[in-house]
C-alpha cells in the first residue's frame, strides 16, 4: 500500500471517528435536557431564502461543516508534502563493491523536492543535494539522479 493511500485513509478514518463523536455527544445532549415545553402551534413557514445561512455552532451540520473545511485543508497541504521516494543504488568506484553509493529522489506532488547522493569508497563518503522543481534541477545531475528522479515522473499515456 503506498504511503499516500494510507495516508488518505487515515484522514478518512479520522473524519468518520470524529463524525462518530459528534453524533455521541448529541445523543448526550438530548438525553440530559429538560423536559419538553407543551408544543405550542406551528408558525407558518417563511420562504427559504436563498443563500444557506450559518448553521448554529455545536449543532451537527455546523461539525460536518468544519470538518469538511479541514479535511480539504488537510488535503492540499498532503500534496506539498515529501511524500514520493525513489532510491538507485550502485558502485561509484570500480574497487568497491556492495553498491555503497545511492541518489535518493524525495518529491512532493508537484513534482518539488530534493535529490541526495552519496558517493562512498574505501576512503571516504562523499553527500550532495540538489533542489529539484518541477522533475527538473538547475544543477547537473549524474545518470543516477536522473534515473532515480524519472522513476518519480508521471507517466504520460
Amino acid at each position: 500500500m503506498s504511503s499516500s493511500l494510507a495516508g488518505a485513509f487515515a484522514v478518512a478514518a479520522l473524519f468518520v471517528a470524529v463524525l462518530a463523536l459528534v453524533f455521541a455527544i448529541q445523543a448526550l445532549r438530548a438525553r440530559t435536557a429538560p423536559p419538553a415545553r407543551p408544543a405550542a402551534p406551528a408558525p407558518t413557514p417563511e420562504p427559504e431564502p436563498e443563500t444557506h445561512p450559518e448553521p448554529k455552532p455545536g449543532t451537527v451540520k455546523s461539525e460536518l461543516r468544519k470538518l469538511t473545511k479541514d479535511l480539504t485543508s488537510t488535503r492540499a497541504d498532503l500534496k506539498l508534502a515529501l511524500q514520493h521516494l525513489a532510491v538507485v543504488r550502485y558502485d561509484a568506484f570500480g574497487d568497491t563493491g556492495g553498491k555503497l553509493s545511492w541518489s535518493m529522489a524525495l518529491l512532493d506532488d508537484n513534482g518539488n523536492g530534493v535529490v541526495l547522493t552519496s558517493i562512498n569508497s574505501r576512503a571516504d563518503a562523499r553527500t550532495y543535494a540538489k533542489e529539484i522543481k518541477t522533475y527538473t534541477s538547475d544543477s547537473k545531475l549524474s545518470p543516477e539522479e536522473q534515473q532515480a528522479l524519472q522513476s518519480l515522473q508521471p507517466t504520460t499515456d
